[in-house]
């Protein structure tokens, strides 16, 4: 007997398309936590420096746009490392 994917599902995520997915799903959260930490208090609040070169008003829209940037970079800077050590590094053996 063959086995059949259920349908309309796909029958295998690769590695990647999943990494990804979190990956942005991660900056979504950001990009919303720091949206409403704007709205809640932005009286409290300093303005930020995005990269230490650029000043961010503590706006719900600015730290939404600080939260969301500097996730995807550091996130981004890690998961290419580890692509990189994969591919230089992985399965020596085989």
């Amino acid at each position: 007997m063959s086995e059949t994917p259920t349908r309309g599902r796909r029958a295998d995520y690769s590695g990647r398309s999943v990494v990804f997915t979190i990956y942005c799903v991660a900056i979504g959260v950001a990009g919303v936590m720091g949206f409403l930490l704007g709205m809640i208090g932005p009286d409290a609040l300093r303005s930020v420096k995005l990269f230490f070169l650029i000043e961010m008003p503590p706006t719900p829209f600015g730290l939404a746009v600080y939260g969301m940037v500097t996730l995807a970079t550091i996130l981004g800077v890690l998961l290419l490392a580890v692509r990189f050590v994969s591919r230089r590094y992985g399965d020596r053996d085989r």
